[in-house]
C-alpha cells in the first residue's frame, strides 16, 4: 500500500492546497472565534467594570487564546505543527530587513511613549498577554497555515504574500459589525494589509514564524496601550506616525518580492 494509500482523507484534502482551502479556513477559523466571544459575554458582565485589565483579558485575550488552542489542534490533525514552525522552504533577501526594522523601531517608539504610571501594571500585563496570544493566533492561521497552503499548492511568492495579507486583513473587516466607522475601517484595512506584508518579509528573513508572531504581538500591545495611555512628549508623537510608515513599507517592498516554492509531487499509488 502507497504512502498516499495510508494517509486520512481529511490530510489528503488539505495537502493539495490552493487559494480556496486557504479562504475556508480563515473563515472557520473567524466564525469560530465569535462563537467563544459570544460565549464569555455572561461572564464579562459579571465582571467589575473599573479592573479594567481583567476585562482587557476576558474579552480580547481569552477568546483569541481558546482559538490558538484550536488552530493547534487543526495544526496536528494535518501534521504540520512541526512544518509550520520549521526552517522555511525558501530564503530571504537583505532588503527584507527592511520590514523587520521598521515594525519592531515603531514597537519600541511605541512602548516608549506609554505613560506606565496611568496605564497601571494590571492593565500592561493584560494586554501584553493577550496581544502575545492575538500574534500567535493571527500569524498562525495567516502566515503559518495560509502560506503553507499557498505554497503546497505552487502559487509564486508573490501571490502568497497578497492573499495572506489579503486574508489578514479581510480579518479586521468586521469591526464594522462592532460601529466602527467605514472610513476608520477602511483605513485599519489598508494598515492591516501592508502590515501582514511586513509580517511575511519578516517570516522569509529570519526563517522561522515565531518571529512575526513576536513582532504582531508586541505591535498590538504597544500600540493599545499608547494611545490609551500617551505619555506626553516628542516619543509618542513620533511613535503614533508609525502606522503610515508601515503601510508606505510595506506597499513599496511587495513590489521586489521573487520566488517560488515547488508544489510537493503527489505520491502514486502501487500498481
Amino acid at each position: 500500500m502507497s504512502e498516499q494509500q495510508n494517509t486520512s482523507g481529511w490530510k489528503r484534502f488539505w495537502e493539495k492546497g490552493g487559494w480556496w482551502r486557504s479562504l475556508l479556513v480563515v473563515v472557520g477559523y473567524y466564525v469560530l472565534w465569535q462563537l467563544l466571544s459570544l460565549a464569555l459575554g455572561p461572564i464579562l458582565t459579571s465582571v467589575d467594570a473599573s479592573n479594567e485589565g481583567l476585562v482587557v483579558f476576558l474579552s480580547y485575550g481569552v477568546p483569541v487564546a481558546l482559538g490558538c488552542v484550536i488552530l493547534v489542534v487543526f495544526a496536528l490533525t494535518t501534521g504540520w505543527l512541526r512544518e509550520l514552525f520549521g526552517k522555511q522552504p525558501i530564503g530571504g533577501r537583505w532588503w527584507m530587513w527592511i520590514a523587520v526594522v521598521v515594525t519592531v523601531l515603531f514597537n519600541v517608539l511605541h512602548f516608549a511613549g506609554i505613560d506606565y504610571a496611568k496605564a497601571g501594571v494590571g492593565l500592561v500585563v493584560a494586554w501584553v498577554v493577550s496581544s502575545l496570544f492575538v500574534g500567535f493566533a493571527e500569524e498562525f492561521l495567516t502566515r503559518g497555515l495560509v502560506v503553507n497552503l499557498m505554497r503546497k499548492a505552487g502559487y509564486r511568492e508573490i501571490v502568497v504574500a497578497l492573499v495572506s495579507a489579503a486574508l489578514f486583513a479581510a480579518l479586521h473587516a468586521g469591526n464594522l459589525l462592532s460601529g466602527q466607522s467605514p472610513l476608520a475601517t477602511g483605513f485599519q484595512l489598508l494598515y492591516t494589509f501592508a502590515f501582514g506584508i511586513c509580517m511575511y518579509l519578516a517570516l522569509r528573513v529570519t526563517g522561522n514564524l515565531i518571529w512575526p508572531i513576536l513582532i504582531h504581538g508586541t505591535t498590538d500591545s504597544a500600540t493599545f496601550l499608547m494611545v490609551g495611555n500617551p505619555a506626553p512628549g516628542a516619543i509618542s508623537a513620533l511613535a503614533s506616525q508609525g502606522n503610515i510608515v508601515v503601510i508606505f513599507t510595506g506597499l513599496i517592498l511587495l513590489i521586489f518580492i521573487r520566488g517560488r516554492v515547488n508544489a510537493p509531487t503527489p505520491v502514486i499509488a502501487n500498481a
